[in-house]
């Protein structure tokens, strides 16, 4: 049984007026216990609405939201089991950050020995320790956000609300408390959903991600699914870095072979044996569709398509190559240095097992590395 349940939850604010915005859409969404799951997509989709309105600081305007099997759309935020770290903050000005973060600990009676116990264990691993004693006011932002991360993380409740719980930190130390705070909610058991926009953070933290677009639920997978079996071209774009190639395509086949027309001037030819039969059957007979191929799946070989090489930057641990392909630009990504500059001719080599195939009028996938979706 789902430790979380929303179904058709909806959020519509100025309802009934000409500026009504529908923020969250029809959202089905179910969380296990134990399970860290990340609300992620760019500002606007509806990621916060969603998490805010779990908590209870705002209202859904329509559908059913549960915890633990019971309803929780008319409970205040206090009575509803949840524990949540504000992308604001929202530390007690007059108390110290130890004090703050022992709050919610002391009004549960914890003897004083086990509250500081326990203060100094999370203290330690958000790197605050040194700076327990003093006022909000008195540390930076990013201190804050980690003293208010705390403060949640050491609460006792059903579920634990993360909104962009690591957005004002440097990328070091995200890179460092990432893993520290998973192993944390791993190891006493929480059950935590996270509000970010970085997929880094998302997949770093998330067993499951749940991918937002104006207020829609593009996709709600793993980590590992949504990049290699994107459901649509929208999620199939939006995850991965850089993102994913998309080319316009029309699709034809012979007794052996299956052709790609990309552009005007690329024509992909592959073996039909590469393709399962249903996919043949039901998409690639004389139907435009469209293709994506993942940067990193672009190989420049010695043989294959001719691209003209527009700009080449090496990130220190990767290559990323871009060029004027079938009349669009293809980005190649190759973990050694590529030497080759801007006017250059490569090679682009595409393997039938790296085609993710779209339905063009609907964006929905149709297929990944030959077999149906």
């Amino acid at each position: 049984m789902s430790l979380l349940e929303l179904n058709g939850v909806n959020k519509i604010y100025n309802p009934g007026s000409a500026h009504a915005v529908h923020a969250v859409q029809n959202l089905d969404l179910s969380v296990e216990k134990g399970e860290i799951v990340a609300l992620l997509g760019s500002s606007g989709c509806g990621k916060t609405s969603t998490l805010r309105m779990i908590a209870g600081f705002e209202e859904a305007s329509s559908g059913q939201m549960a915890i633990n099997s019971k309803e929780i759309n008319r409970l205040p935020p206090a009575k509803r089991g949840v524990a949540m770290a504000f992308e604001g903050y929202s530390l007690y000005p007059p108390l110290s950050i130890r004090e703050n973060i022992a709050f919610a600990l002391k009004a549960e009676k914890m003897p004083a020995t086990e509250v500081n116990k326990q203060v100094e264990a999370i203290a330690a691993l958000l790197e605050i320790s040194d700076f327990l004693d003093k006022r909000p006011n008195a540390i930076s932002g990013g201190q804050q956000q980690r003293a208010s991360l705390g403060r949640s993380l050491i609460r006792k409740a059903d579920l634990h609300l993360l909104d962009e719980p690591m957005g004002q930190l440097e990328p070091q130390l995200r890179a460092l408390l990432r893993g520290r705070i998973k192993h944390y909610i791993k190891q006493h058991n929480l059950t935590a959903i996270l509000v970010t926009h970085d997929q880094t953070e998302a997949n770093a933290l998330a067993d499951r991600i749940a991918v937002m677009e104006g207020g829609v639920l593009q996709q709600f997978d793993t980590p590992e699914n949504l990049k290699n079996k994107p459901a649509n071209i929208f999620t199939g774009a939006f995850i991965g870095e850089p993102p994913m190639n998309l080319f316009e395509a029309g699709a034809a086949l012979n007794d052996t072979e299956i052709h790609l027309r990309l552009g005007d001037d690329v024509k992909l030819e592959f073996p039909k044996a590469r393709f399962s039969p249903e996919l043949i059957e039901r998409v690639l007979t004389n139907k435009s569709v469209v293709v994506g191929i993942r940067p990193h799946s672009v190989h420049l070989a010695e043989t294959g398509h001719p691209a003209e090489v527009y700009a080449n930057q090496w990130l220190g641990d990767q290559t990323h190559v871009a060029a004027r392909f079938a009349g669009k630009s293809i980005v190649s990504v190759a973990h050694d240095r590529v030497r080759c500059g801007p006017g250059e001719q490569v090679n682009v080599q595409i393997n039938p097992e790296d085609l993710h195939i779209f339905d063009p009028a609907t964006g929905a996938a149709l297929s990944h590395g030959g077999v149906l979706a």
